[in-house]
């Protein structure tokens, strides 16, 4: 390190990206120090993707009554308490964020609690007062709810995906503005504990950046188990007393007022780029997102971009990567420019889950590019009918003469899962016809990827 700046790296956040970030970077041999406004993981880890996934857990146990009863089992559902299932997701984000200030320490990583502010190119303020200087700054500095014009969050009935997690006592009736990841989520859980659900979404299709026939299959799910969903519509405040809202949503012509207990904003997420010092250095934004080149470098070479601080999909796998590759870059070592996103998972929570890589079908219509496409059906897989979980198929695009991959989505049980199979094939250069013949368990979830490569090829 040069006796010139008190580190060699600085990472502002410490979510997926930065904790990630500065934990390679110390074990690579930067001496290396995290800021943080909050308890270390992020939201991710406090309060997104890990408690959702704990209280989607239970939601699922919540949901087995129906088969008990079906085998005739005398199910009491009544004593059933949703603070428990609150308190559990807290212990497990409580639970993995201790894990990260664990790790954090073994490698020798210095987390400074406090609010990051960039004086210069090589200066930072911690809380308006400690001044420390680094050679390199990484921003991982997250994101935040975006908001709805009409919709003030107070966290109290109108939510944000926190105001959510941190309910100790669910409402009779939601309405969610907004049917990206989070929302479908969220009406998952909602609906899966007996809240009367309204699921409204601007774009024609929820799921709105999804195949259309994956997100098909989550709109006709819903439906059967009675979640309202207006798609192509707008929403409006219409007033309402001290215990319920009354909502006006609006399609074309169409309106229909409905009344509920609380609201939930979950029209998207964005950047926390707006009051960290940005405009003290040479770094550009475009919509509030860091403009960054290769190795996740943004104009002022020596200060770096990763995560939801930058116009990459949201998503904290890729945000780790990024700050992976950054800290290569920074050592010293080979490392590819950027991640490639058409080899980056995504995956929703639901019931039934969606899993994805690759460009969806309309994207390869826009750029001519030929394609075969094959579909499989859940219900032709033998465990999918043996554990009743035949609602969901597999949607393979591929070059027409080699059958190499070029993207797959999958709506369905244990799609979370089964995505990382063909993922796996496509980045090693295997064909789905190496996929057909591979010899697969049975009967398992994944012989749907095998049954699915056989029709193709």
């Amino acid at each position: 390190m040069s006796d010139k700046f008190d580190y060699d790296v600085i990472v502002i956040g410490c979510g997926p990206a930065g904790y990630v970030g500065s934990i390679k970077a110390s074990r690579l041999g930067l001496k290396t120090a995290v800021i943080e406004t909050d308890v270390p993981g992020g939201v991710c880890v406090n309060s997104g993707c890990i408690p959702t996934k704990s209280i989607i857990y239970h939601a699922n146990i919540f949901n087995s009554a129906q088969t008990l009863k079906d085998m005739g089992v005398s199910v009491d559902t009544g004593s059933f308490n949703y603070k428990k299932v609150f308190e559990k997701s807290r212990q497990s984000s409580e639970t993995l964020s201790r894990g990260v200030r664990y790790l954090l320490k073994q490698a020798k990583v210095e987390l400074i609690e406090g609010s990051a502010f960039i004086k210069s190119k090589n200066e930072l303020s911690v809380n308006g007062r400690q001044v420390i200087s680094s050679d390199k700054i990484i921003v991982a500095s997250g994101s935040s709810f975006r908001p709805v014009d009409g919709f003030d969050v107070d966290e109290k009935r109108i939510l944000s995906s926190t105001g959510a997690l941190m309910l100790e006592k669910l409402p009779r009736s939601i309405l969610i503005i907004g049917s990206g990841a989070i929302g479908i989520e969220f009406s998952y859980i909602m609906n899966s504990f007996g809240v009367e659900t309204y699921l409204v979404e601007l774009m024609d299709n929820i799921l709105p950046q999804e195949d259309e026939e994956i997100s098909a299959v989550v709109r006709r799910y819903f439906l059967k188990k009675g979640i309202k969903i207006y798609t192509g519509s707008n929403v409006f405040l219409a007033g309402g007393n001290g215990d319920k809202f009354k909502i006006l949503i609006k399609k074309g012509g169409k309106e229909e007022y409905v009344e509920v207990e609380k609201i939930l904003v979950a029209a998207g997420r964005i950047p926390n780029t707006g009051n960290i010092g940005l405009e003290n250095t040479k770094v550009k934004t475009a919509k509030g997102f860091i403009e960054v080149g290769d190795y996740y470098q943004t104009d002022e070479r020596n200060i770096f971009a990763v995560g939801d601080a930058i116009n990459s999909p949201l998503l904290a796998h890729l945000a780790s990567k990024e700050a992976e590759i950054a800290v290569d870059y920074i050592a010293g070592r080979d490392c590819r420019p950027k991640a490639d996103i058409s080899a980056v998972p995504m995956a929703v929570y639901s019931e039934p889950q969606v899993a994805g890589f690759g460009p969806a079908e309309n994207e390869l219509l826009k750029k001519k590019i030929s394609y075969k496409k094959v579909i499989f059906q859940y219900k032709a897989c033998p465990k999918a009918v043996v554990e009743d979980k035949i609602y969901g198929l597999i949607k393979i695009l591929c070059e027409p003469s080699t059958y190499d991959i070029f993207s797959v989505r999958i709506a369905g049980a244990e799609a979370s899962e089964l995505i990382h199979e063909l993922l796996l094939a496509k980045t090693n250069g295997l064909n789905l016809k190496r996929v057909a013949e591979m010899v697969h368990a049975h009967p398992t979830f994944s012989e749907i990827n095998m049954e699915a490569a056989k029709s193709v090829s």
